[in-house]
This record gives structure tokens, C-alpha cells and sequence, in this order.
């Protein structure tokens, strides 16, 4: 059986409609119902060839789950997914695998993403092996190739994981993630680990290989910083909801949902003269996942809530006649938000 292919877009290389992903926890007591953990619900996106998409939010907002269900390590609860046309939501075994050479994921966290066990030479090649790419006899080269490609030496390649830093062993799981020659690389939180000047090193080198490699990314981050370094189009997630979604400059210059300028406001080096002038703390924990509010779910966190706020939930809307889209009662049509709007008041 092949994989159904679907005209959805020449331009995009993916697109992500109403993804869902819940998870059921175990009774409590015999007659207790399961409780259901909303991680990501119904969130809607698309990546274009060649670019690259933020996904940005607290611990816990479902960024990262929505990446492993993108990537299918996770099974979707409801939506579907396309990969260059294709949809990928429900497919598995054989199918599954034959489009695993097209996605790759590099992870959070360099010492525990790469085997202990393997020297990094065999950690690069492994891909190529298991998913047979290229002449076996080709395949060495090809990983001495993709060492000097991420800016580790041909010497390196026997070494075990333990004898690298912590910014060398991402650059090996960088090297990995091409060596199956992907269109989409899902970037989850792949500098967060790292020293501050790491992670320009790193950042710098990922821009440099989508250029020359012609690579999409889905890039997964708590730090507005870094994905207005490298992202084009980023979503806003707050309890498994896109609430704010914009293109880089947009989004920096103007956030108009009071959640999106409570983050930037808590980061100095994402400030502008916006996020200055009109500073949002974030007070109190989230709700639940499992006992969502009926109505917004930053709602008991805002300061500008009204009482619509609590019984209705927004939709995401589009503001104008650009891409910029929200998820907030308070934002007028015109894209005047909340914050700006009290101040005037």
C-alpha cells in the first residue's frame, strides 16, 4: 500500500490541521472516571519550503508534544498531517518508515540523545544503515563529509560521546539528523542546554546547513530570543492552543495577545520599544490540563480578562490584511490590543 498523496500545496512542506493530542490517565478507584490530558488542542499550521516556523511557550504549553506527534513518535488523537502532500497522520510499519528519511529531530539535550555505547562516526552512519541510503561502500565518506559539514575534524569520528563537549555533541546530532538527507528538521529545543555562546555557534550553523541543504525547520523554544534569530513565522502556544501567530517582525514589533507580551517582557534581549513601553507580568500558575476553564484559558492569568473572557472561548482570527492572527476577545479588528487600549482608556 502507498502513502495517499493529496494537493494540498506546491509551496509547503507541511501543513498541520487541527492536531490534537490526548492523553487518558488511569481511574482513580474502581468507579472513578480516567481524566483526560488535553496536551495540544486543535492546533492548525503550515511551514513553506525552505523556511522556517517557531513554536514558542511555557513548560507545558504542548510545543514539544505537538513536535513528537508531527514527527509520529507520538500518535495523534485527531487531525491530520501532511508531509510534501502526503499525509502522514495515521500511517504506519512500512509506510511509516519510508517517509522517515524525509523528517529528522534534533533533540533537547546532548548528553542523552547520542549512544554512549557508539563512536560518533557510527552514530552518523547508523541512519544511513537502517534506512539503507546510498552504496554501503559510499557511506564512510559521507559521514567524514558531514563531520567537517557541522565543524568537527576527520580525527574526531572515533571517538565515544563522552569525550566531546556539550556544543560538539550536538553538531554530532546535527550531522545525524542530515545523514538521512531530510526535507524537515524539527529542532527541539536544540540549544537550550548549552552555554550562551554555544548557542550562537550552533544557531549560526543550523541557518548556514537550511541554506545550503535547502532544509525546512520547526523550531521548538521557551526563548523568544533565540527564534527571532532564526525563525520566520512563529506561534504563540498556551495550554496546547496557538494564541498568537505572526511573521518574525510582526510579532516583536506589535504582539497584540496579552500572553505573547508577558513573554517578552520577561526576556531582555527580546525587548523593543513595544514590549518597554507596556510590560505584562505573568502571575499565577496555568489550568489544568485536564480541567480546562470554559472559557479562555489564559483568562485567570490576564489582567485585561472581562467577563466574556471566562464563558466564551476566541477563535484564532486573522487581524488586517496580514497574516497576523489571534486568539483574544480584547484585540479589536483593527489590531489594537488590550494592553494599548487600557492605556489610552
Amino acid at each position: 500500500m502507498t502513502i495517499e498523496s493529496t494537493a494540498v500545496s506546491d509551496t509547503n512542506l507541511l501543513e498541520v490541521e487541527n492536531l490534537k493530542v490526548h492523553f487518558t490517565l488511569p481511574r482513580r478507584g474502581l468507579f472513578g472516571d480516567p481524566s483526560i490530558v488535553h496536551a495540544v488542542d486543535g492546533v492548525s499550521f503550515t511551514i513553506p519550503k525552505g523556511k522556517t516556523f517557531g513554536i514558542v511557550g511555557e513548560s507545558g504549553s504542548g510545543k514539544s508534544t505537538a513536535a513528537l506527534a508531527i514527527m509520529r513518535l507520538l500518535t495523534p488523537t485527531a487531525g491530520t498531517i501532511f508531509l510534501d502532500g502526503s499525509d502522514i497522520s495515521t500511517i504506519e510499519g512500512a509506510e511509516l518508515r519510508s517517509v522517515r528519511r524525509k523528517m529528522q529531530i534534533i533533540f533537547q539535550d546532548p548528553f542523552s540523545s547520542l549512544n554512549p555505547r557508539k563512536r560518533a562516526g557510527q552514530i552518523i552512519r547508523e541512519p544511513m544503515d537502517v534506512m539503507n541510503i546510498g552504496e554501503p561502500g559510499e557511506r564512510d565518506a559521507k559521514v567524514v563529509e558531514l563531520f567537517a559539514k557541522v565543524g568537527l575534524r576527520p580525527e574526531q569520528l572515533a571517538l565515544f560521546p563522552h569525550q566531546f563537549s556539550g556544543g560538539q555533541r550536538q553538531r554530532i546530532g546535527i550531522a545525524r539528523a542530515l545523514a538521512s538527507q531530510p526535507e524537515l528538521i524539527v529542532c527541539d529545543e536544540p540549544v537550550s542546554a548549552l552555554d550562551v555562546a554555544i548557542q550562537a555557534q550552533i544557531l549560526n550553523l543550523l541557518r548556514e546547513l537550511q541554506e545550503e541543504f535547502k532544509l525546512s525547520y520547526l523550531f521548538i523554544s521557551h526563548d523568544l530570543g533565540v527564534v527571532q534569530y532564526v525563525c520566520d513565522e512563529i506561534a504563540v502556544m498556551y495550554l496546547g492552543q496557538i494564541v498568537e501567530q505572526a511573521d518574525r517582525i510582526s510579532l516583536f514589533k506589535q504582539p497584540l495577545h496579552p500572553y505573547t507580551l508577558a513573554l517578552l517582557s520577561s526576556v531582555p534581549k527580546a525587548h523593543t520599544q513595544t514590549t518597554r513601553d507596556r510590560t505584562s507580568r505573568l502571575e499565577g500558575d496555568p489550568p489544568s490540563p485536564i480541567d480546562l476553564p470554559k472559557g479562555c484559558r489564559f483568562a485567570g492569568r490576564c489582567p485585561f480578562a472581562e467577563n466574556r473572557c471566562h464563558l466564551q472561548a476566541p477563535t484564532l482570527r486573522r487581524i488586517g490584511d496580514g497574516g497576523h492572527r489571534v486568539a483574544c476577545h480584547l484585540v479589536s479588528d483593527t489590531g489594537v490590543p488590550p494592553q494599548v487600549a487600557h492605556k489610552i482608556g
